[in-house]
């Protein structure tokens, strides 16, 4: 029996069946989602693309390890200090915190606040997804919960703000 399948599996690899071919594939890095051409091609500035991401990173590793049921995290000026003004604040605030809320995150704690995607959407506008990982605030569940959503960055005034969506 051990036979048998051995001398298949030389007649295979001898024959040139199409496997190597798959192999070769399969080790090959994947290809991303094709450009859509139509949209036309948009020049952007560098220097403003990195600003953005490193002003998002500061953002979300900011909300990491806080709880969002505090004033402590409220009152946070450094927060504060990626919007335009107290009422966009005070929006994304009560939308995240009602978002951790509903999944039921442990004392509305996110452990890790970690940035998935950065896209530019048009020229001044981006999106960003981030994943926020915390312990369940269940009873009698051990694993953790992980929500995701999407935030909106404008850039305004020669610097890039977070927008609340609407409520």
């Amino acid at each position: 029996m051990i036979r048998a399948g051995l001398a298949l599996a030389c007649l295979l690899a001898l024959s040139g069946c199409g496997l190597r071919g798959a192999v070769v594939r399969w080790l090959e890095p994947p290809q991303g989602p094709a450009p859509d051409l139509s949209q036309g091609v948009q020049v952007v500035d560098h220097g403003a693309i990195v600003e953005f991401q490193e002003r998002a990173q500061a953002f979300y590793d900011r909300l990491s390890r806080r709880r969002f049921n505090t004033y402590a995290t409220y009152a946070d000026p450094v927060l504060r200090g990626y919007f335009q003004n107290q009422e966009a604040f005070f929006d994304y605030y009560a939308d995240l915190a009602h978002a951790l809320d509903q999944a039921e995150f442990e004392r509305n704690r996110v452990l890790v606040a970690q940035v998935k995607e950065f896209a530019v959407e048009a020229p001044g506008r981006a999106r960003v997804t981030v994943r926020m990982r915390g312990d369940n605030g269940l009873p009698l569940r051990f694993w953790t919960i992980v929500l995701e959503r999407d935030d909106v960055w404008e850039r305004a005034d020669g610097s890039w703000w977070l927008v609340p969506s609407k409520l």
